[in-house]
């Protein structure tokens, strides 16, 4: 990393979480990431889910049609788990290099999920058959019991869920997705190597409030939902803090504009158009800009046992206004800090 008067050069960074639709919707948004992040997780949950090594790849193709005219990105696919998941069809993908990681969404937790995992003793075969070959598990982290607080059901989770099943298999790699509480900070600190996070810009920047200032913000709606302002805190701390168990992950989530703003708006944060803005303009705040590149770009390479990238990427620091609207796909999509300015800017080559 080079530090000078208003500049910031970090190694590129990387997405180790992003929705990018299809389609359409892919076509409009794609470009956003791959101009500043080298690689991304891509998330599994179209329609029909991504649920088998044939389907990840057809997807992860066209990804690749759909990339700009010489932009050098790589998206990284993860399969969709469900109750009938075959450990050796996932082992396969991971073998053919084909699956990076391998997603659980709890049946009915967040956007396209219903066809998610009922139990987590359901997939107990397949998470031993990660373990074994060293393949990554990323987690939406939320219990959807209808008698859970929806702010509880992170906590929950944790006890319900990944205290017992880090104690069963301590060997499997967990990735503890858009962590929100103290409570995951707690656990992931708590945790061994094996252990790790992703945060997002919106958890950094934005508690509960976010939601009802003035009437109902749709648009600072996503799951899992903000939370108070201590467990935003906590999360500032823990992004900051340059320990390589928290990395970048987007979480970018793109919506119609007319799809979040009615009758049952829809879940997700599309942060991608400034998503590196975001979390520069957080790591300024905390004084703590020279642990930005270890976040944005070293730790969830190292965790997921690649290189870092050789490129650079440079900030500068300059008043940015984000728009209130961007086109999509015959639709607005409304950005993440929409009508606000940041305090940092990527340098276009």
């Amino acid at each position: 990393m080079t530090d000078t008067p208003g500049l910031l050069t970090i190694r590129r960074p990387d997405d180790w979480h992003l929705h990018l639709r299809d389609g359409a919707m892919l076509q409009a948004v794609l470009p956003y990431t791959a101009r500043v992040f080298g690689r991304a997780i891509v998330m599994p949950n179209l329609v029909p889910p991504v649920t088998s090594v044939a389907a990840a790849a057809a997807y992860r193709a066209r990804i690749m049609a759909a990339l700009p005219a010489e932009t050098d990105f790589t998206p990284l696919m993860t399969c969709y788990l469900t109750d009938e998941t075959s450990p050796e069809e996932v082992a396969r993908g991971f073998a053919e290099g084909v699956f990076t990681a391998a997603k659980l969404y709890p049946a009915g937790a967040t956007t396209n999920s219903a066809s998610g995992v009922t139990d987590i003793g359901n997939i107990m075969a397949v998470l031993e058959r990660m373990a074994q070959i060293g393949m990554t598990f990323c987690v939406h982290g939320e219990v959807t019991d209808g008698d859970v607080d929806i702010f509880d059901r992170e906590a929950v989770f944790i006890d319900r869920v990944l205290e017992p099943l880090v104690r069963r298999l301590p060997e499997l790699r967990i990735v503890f997705e858009h962590a929100t509480t103290s409570q995951a900070v707690q656990f992931v600190n708590s945790a061994s190597a094996n252990v790790a996070a992703t945060i997002t810009p919106q958890h950094l920047h934005i508690n509960r409030n976010a939601i009802f200032a003035g009437g109902l913000r749709p648009h600072a709606y996503c799951l899992p939902v903000a939370k108070r302002e201590e467990h935003r805190l906590a999360l500032r701390a823990a992004a900051t803090s340059g320990s390589p168990k928290y990395f970048l992950g987007t979480d970018s989530a793109p919506h119609p504009q007319s799809a979040k703003e009615s009758g049952c708006g829809c879940a997700g944060i599309f942060n991608a158009p400034h998503a590196l803005e975001s979390y520069a303009t957080v790591f300024e705040e905390e004084g703590a800009l020279d642990q930005l590149e270890g976040f944005a770009s070293v730790h969830g390479a190292a965790f997921y046992r690649l290189p870092v990238n050789d490129e650079r990427v440079t900030l500068e620091r300059a008043e940015t206004r984000v728009p209130d609207t961007l086109a999509g796909p015959d639709c607005a999509l409304v950005p993440f800090h929409a009508g606000e300015s940041l305090r940092w800017r990527v340098r276009t080559p």
